[in-house]
């Protein structure tokens, strides 16, 4: 399963002789991203802001970090791009870091954990039919093994100087699960008609 969700900071800061002048200046760069944001349908509880404040020599430093949460990666980059486009180098983008909620990864997991009993009942029926006998009902299912790991990077990539594309970020996010199940089923024997008969 891909990642369901990514995370992007996007950092500013800005120093002033005068400490209202270096607040406002992040201020109306950090309004800016929310108004932003909003308008390409981020909800406000996807937006996380820090701000510290200090003083540099006779100067006043004001920094800020915004997080934003997307599960929409197109929206993403769309509001990456534009961000970038009209803030130039007053802010700073880092590269997404894509994950998976909790949800998800449940998910995942049941639903490797149906498909591998959906395997092992097709596995019996075969056997059963090659046998000439029919597949009865379950009397034992059990779940033994799930594994889950995380995606790989090719080999070149990790001796690359390069920064990872966005599709190389979501295959090293990308989950994937295995599961081991246990089944015992009846097997009915196919009555010959001449013994219906007696």
């Amino acid at each position: 399963a891909g990642p369901d969700r990514a995370r992007v900071s996007l950092r500013l800061s800005s120093r002033k002789g005068a400490a209202g002048e270096a607040r406002s200046s992040v201020a109306r760069r950090l309004e800016y991203i929310a108004q932003t944001a909003r308008q390409r349908g981020v909800p406000e509880e996807n937006m996380t802001v820090t701000e510290d404040f200090s003083r540099v020599e006779d100067t006043y430093q004001m920094e800020a970090e915004v997080c934003i949460t997307f599960s929409d990666f197109g929206k993403m980059q769309h509001v990456c791009n534009l961000l970038i486009e009209k803030l130039g180098p007053s802010v700073t983008v880092s590269p997404p870091h894509f994950y998976h909620t909790p949800e998800a990864a449940d998910a995942l997991r049941r639903q490797v954990c149906v498909a591998a009993v959906g395997n092992t009942r097709r596995k019996a029926q075969e056997v059963c039919r090659l046998l000439g006998l029919s597949l009865g009902k379950p009397s034992l299912i059990r779940e033994e093994e799930t594994k889950e790991w995380g995606g790989h990077v090719e080999g070149h990539l990790l001796n690359s100087s390069e920064p990872l594309t966005l599709q190389e970020r979501i295959q090293n996010a990308t989950g994937y699960a295995s599961c081991r199940v246990f089944a015992v089923f009846e097997i009915k024997g196919k009555e010959s008609r001449r013994t219906k008969l007696l």
